[in-house]
């Protein structure tokens, strides 16, 4: 492990890049941004080529690697942030609109944007003044539903059985909320791209969706690519659900004094601890939770238990929207 109190350095490109084929930048569009990249993410939406919101780079990042038996490295600034994983490569986050990448050995693009377009581009939305929330989120009429859980609680099953109700995916894993107006909270669009178990991808049929290679061996979902199915535009956040396995289908409100440690568990940055929110950054962090737990309906979902009864859920989820967008 780097010392705590080591600064973070910056890349070394030529060092790097010595003896290496100059990559490709190639320009994509997701979470409202244009990414220019010189990994080749597929995931993504393509975009013209232009002024980029976010630069993403391959080049050496001059710190410390984790060893094998730590397996991990993350360290936090103001103004830069350092992620390292033993198997796959170095991240580091500057100004909240660069991102260079060292890949670890033998690793190629497919495998980096794992982490890269999970927790990563998650912690890059945060510091950009997003609430982001480990959740799925589908857009239904104007509104939009959120579901949030422990893993395995059914997130992204949920969300494609909304898909193949005739609803549109807004973002996979990563649910980036807009707060700059207070009146409007707005779900961000992330990218069409939604991982499902085997047995859930079974049982749930996304018609057109391209299934993408598995990448590595120790990932167990597989990556569906919708052709169609996809909002591209900011939609109102209308309703939260804390997805729990149940007898049957069920909605039922949860308090704010419920609700807000729920949307704390649930945001990105939590995942990294405290050391991830220095200085003013935890106070921002609370207001942004406390105010979505006030002013948006948070709700626990029961999932009955079978996907053969996924139905039953989605039929719910459908009522409560419409009840919820007529009171808006």
């Amino acid at each position: 492990m780097m010392p705590r109190n080591e600064p973070l350095a910056l890349c070394n490109d030529d060092a790097f890049s010595h003896g290496r084929a100059k990559r490709e930048r190639r320009f994509y569009r997701a979470y409202g941004l244009t990414i220019a990249s010189e990994v080749t993410l597929p995931e993504l939406q393509p975009a013209a080529p232009g002024a980029a919101d976010v630069v993403i780079a391959v080049g050496a990042i001059d710190l410390p690697k984790p060893s094998p038996e730590a397996a991990t490295d993350f360290r936090f600034e103001p103004d830069r942030q350092y992620l390292a994983w033993h198997a796959v490569g170095a991240f580091l986050i500057t100004d909240s609109s660069r991102i260079d990448i060292e890949p670890a050995p033998g690793v190629d693009d497919a495998l980096l944007a794992f982490p890269l377009l999970g927790p990563v581009m998650a912690l890059l939305l945060h510091r950009r003044g997003l609430l982001v929330l480990h959740a799925s989120a589908i857009a239904a009429a104007g509104t939009s539903a959120i579901f949030m859980g422990d893993k395995g609680a059914g997130k992204s099953t949920t969300a494609s059985a909304m898909i193949r109700a005739g609803h549109r995916l807004l973002t996979d894993d990563v649910v980036a909320l807009d707060l700059a107006n207070p009146s409007e909270p707005m779900t961000v669009p992330g990218f069409p791209q939604i991982k499902l178990a085997a047995d859930a991808a079974a049982a749930i049929s996304l018609g057109e969706a391209e299934v993408r290679p598995q990448v590595h061996a120790a990932i167990d979902k597989m990556q569906h690519r919708l052709n169609g199915g996809f909002s591209g535009d900011e939609v109102p956040a209308t309703r939260i659900y804390i997805l729990e396995r149940g007898e049957r289908a069920d909605i039922t409100p949860l308090p704010a004094i419920a609700a807000l440690p729920a949307i704390i568990k649930f945001s990105y940055v939590t995942r990294f601890g405290r050391a991830a929110l220095p200085g003013d950054f935890a106070t921002a962090h609370l207001r942004q939770c406390s105010w979505i737990a006030n002013h948006i309906g948070v709700y626990r979902l029961e999932v009955p238990t079978g996907l053969d009864r996924i139905g039953e859920a989605v039929e719910l989820i459908e009522k409560d929207l419409s009840a919820g967008s007529r009171r808006l």
